[in-house]
């Protein structure tokens, strides 16, 4: 059991049970299937809403994990708290690396779709003049603090719900006043007797499930978060379950608009493609509404990354004057706001290349996904006296699903991720000369009602 130690700095709990849903949904994006759906419908051979549906029942049991594991411990250190409680400090420390790898490039790849895009409707400024003024916009907002970013949040889900309104809208009026052989049309992109193939499915899941893979930045809003050890896990189950049924829905209408044995003019673009074929100006709609929704991803990554960091330098796995200080006034730790707001402008301005910042970012996260699935089978099942199924089944579930995953990355984010991991343990052996001296101090501050 960690010390409670009174006198360390504290965030303030301001956030309700619908803010962290909120904060939730916008990190993963309502519209999180749209820029994937080609792909999934290539692989999955037309089942692109069962990949989803599949894909959300694998990562509910991850995410269970995640919110026992918050109740347990309701810190701003999320999987790299769990782990060193629960598992081994040095493994804490390394799941936490892998963590900063994960949230640092999350608004980084942010930063360069959006200036990507930009630049291609405004190609009068540079791409690095865009990138720039993103970058610089999402640290504003944030150092503003947690209150001004759950209000942006509800804005921006409500911008992205109307376009999808419209969307469903367009999507129904077209299909029920066409033309269609019955009963089987509505099936089809479920159950295709003629396409499917139980290894398409499975490979097109593969891909769904990265369609989720943000939720857990829910976790790392604790300790701002009101009642956290209820609300954590209830938004991290919620998030995940809007998220599955409004994907499935969402790809459901697309695949009946443009069936799968219709080739698309551009994978990528598929499903604004699709949108178009209900209603013309809904071409341009989603790709503005796509750039929205990276916004508001952008600026809750920003947010959970700051958290993060917070965490590791509280507990000196990172140097602790920088990294785990708090602003008096906002009571947020704007250091980390800061630094991560500068790592994902330059780091725009470096990389450019969205696969390979999203391929690296899957490493990480799917590291802490597994090593928070450990923490929950040790604490809740390994632990106790009494052995219950439904503490075992899902922190294995999740491990399994969550490793099946991590294998077949591709071999340049393997690599890059490796080269990481090394630079990180590097780090720790000189920080702890050798690991001779204590590596991570896992106290944490006492909980605060208001």
């Amino acid at each position: 059991m960690a010390e409670t130690v009174t006198g360390a700095p504290r965030l303030r709990r301001a956030l309700s049970l619908w803010d962290l849903v909120l904060y939730g949904v916008i990190v993963i994006q309502p519209t999180a299937p749209m820029s994937v759906f080609g792909v999934l419908s290539d692989r999955g051979r037309g089942h692109v809403a069962t990949t989803i549906l599949i894909a959300m029942v694998a990562m509910l049991f991850t995410a269970i994990s995640y919110g026992r594991m918050a109740r347990a411990y309701p810190s701003a250190g999320s999987a790299f708290t769990y782990v060193g409680q629960e598992i081994n400090p040095a493994l804490g420390y390394v799941t936490g690396w892998s963590m900063v790898m994960d949230y640092m490039l999350n608004p980084m790849i942010c930063v360069i779709w959006i200036s990507q895009q930009a630049h291609v409707f405004a190609p009068a400024v540079p791409y690095w003049g865009w990138a720039a003024l993103v970058a610089l916009v999402f640290t504003w907002l944030n150092v503003l603090g947690v209150r001004t970013s759950a209000r942006i949040n509800a804005g921006l889900a409500a911008a992205m719900g109307v376009v999808i309104v419209a969307f469903f809208v367009a999507a129904a009026r077209t299909i029920f006043g066409g033309a269609h052989d019955g009963v089987a049309f509505f099936t089809r992109p479920f159950y295709d007797p003629a396409t499917f193939k139980t290894g398409a499915v499975l490979g097109g899941t593969s891909i769904a499930v990265l369609t989720y893979i943000g939720f857990d930045g829910i976790s790392t809003l604790s300790e701002e978060a009101e009642n956290p050890r209820r609300n954590i896990l209830l938004a991290t189950v919620l998030t995940c379950v809007a998220i599955g049924l409004l994907s499935a829905v969402e790809v459901y209408l697309a695949q009946l608009l443009w069936p799968a044995a219709q080739p698309f003019p551009d994978e990528t673009t598929a499903f604004e493609y699709a949108a178009g074929r209900a209603w013309g100006p809904l071409l341009g709609i989603v790709g503005f509404t796509l750039v929205v929704a990276n916004f508001g991803s952008g600026m809750g990554a920003q947010l959970g990354a700051a958290r993060l960091l917070f965490g590791m330098g509280r507990s000196n796995a990172l140097p602790k004057g920088f990294f785990g200080a708090i602003e008096p006034k906002r009571r947020i730790p704007r250091n980390n706001v800061l630094f991560v707001g500068v790592f994902a402008g330059l780091g725009a301005l470096v990389i450019r290349d969205f696969g390979l910042g999203a391929e690296l970012l899957n490493f990480g996260a799917l590291i802490a996904f597994m090593g928070v699935n450990l923490a929950a089978l040790m604490r809740y099942y390994v632990r106790q006296r009494e052995k219950k199924l439904a503490n075992l089944v899902p922190p294995v579930i999740g491990f399994l699903v969550c490793l099946l995953l991590w294998l077949n990355l591709s071999r340049t984010a393997q690599i890059a991720g490796a080269a990481w991991m090394l630079a990180g343990i590097a780090f720790g052996a000189w920080k702890t000369r050798g690991f001779r001296s204590e590596l991570v101090d896992f106290s944490l501050p006492a909980e605060e009602e208001s």
